[in-house]
């Protein structure tokens, strides 16, 4: 093959790459590979303050939780009532928070990729069994919390 035939063929695999990666970069993905909806955001019970603030996926202890979306790590360690947990602040201004984490894997300050493994699921703090708590947040603070099945739905992801 000549030169001119390979240098379009390696730039068209350059380009297809970059695409891949910016598709990526936009993308949202499942924090755990198997689990089972249980708790879903708005539910009342005992257990809250006020209304779930989150949706709790259940799964085995040890699971390995990814970062739904990239981002910057802004807090890791012990949250009270969601045991150990992490926040990540993502690009588009909202922050997607994992709780009841039985081990974390990232420090805060630490960049992350869109289904990298941030943590190990557990059952810390205020839980009844092992599960995940996934919330998504318009602000770092308590109480920002919006439908995160809702808001995965409307940036391609069912739950």
């Amino acid at each position: 093959m000549s030169s001119k035939i390979l240098d379009a063929i390696a730039r068209a695999e350059a380009e297809e790459r970059a695409a891949d990666l910016r598709k990526r970069a936009d993308s949202w993905v499942r924090p755990l590979d198997s689990y089972t909806k249980t708790t879903s955001f708005g539910a009342g019970g005992s257990l809250w303050s006020r209304r779930h603030s989150g949706q709790d996926l259940a799964t085995a202890v040890g699971a390995a939780v990814k970062a739904m979306h990239g981002g910057t790590v802004v807090e890791v360690g012990w949250g009270g009532a969601y045991g150990n947990q992490i926040v990540i602040k993502h690009a588009n201004h909202t922050y997607s928070q994992y709780a009841h984490l039985s081990g974390t894997l990232v420090s805060p300050g630490q960049k992350v990729s869109t289904g990298q493994r941030i943590a190990v699921s557990g059952s810390t703090g205020n839980s009844t069994g092992p599960h995940l708590h996934i919330e998504i947040r318009t602000t770092a603070a308590y109480g920002s919390a919006i439908d995160p099945v809702a808001f995965l739905r409307d940036h391609g992801l069912s739950l």
